[in-house]
């Protein structure tokens, strides 16, 4: 199942999934979920090998907002 199939499968894990984007390189990048009001553009929180890194780096950047 792709990102895309699995993002319309678990509506709950929809946003995740419009943050992290594979790369042409065949790496991920996470973005922040807001934009920035100066650029409009979403801030790049880092890139990834794998898409289960990325994952969780997510889970550690949302844990660390919240601790």
């Amino acid at each position: 199942m792709d990102t895309a199939e699995w993002a319309t499968a678990r509506p709950e894990h929809a946003s995740l999934f419009l943050m992290i984007r594979k790369l042409k390189s065949g790496q991920f990048r996470l973005y922040s979920r807001k934009k920035n009001p100066e650029t409009g553009k979403r801030r790049n929180l880092g890139t990834f090998h794998t898409l289960d890194q990325a994952k969780q780096h997510e889970r550690e950047v949302q844990f660390f907002k919240r601790h």
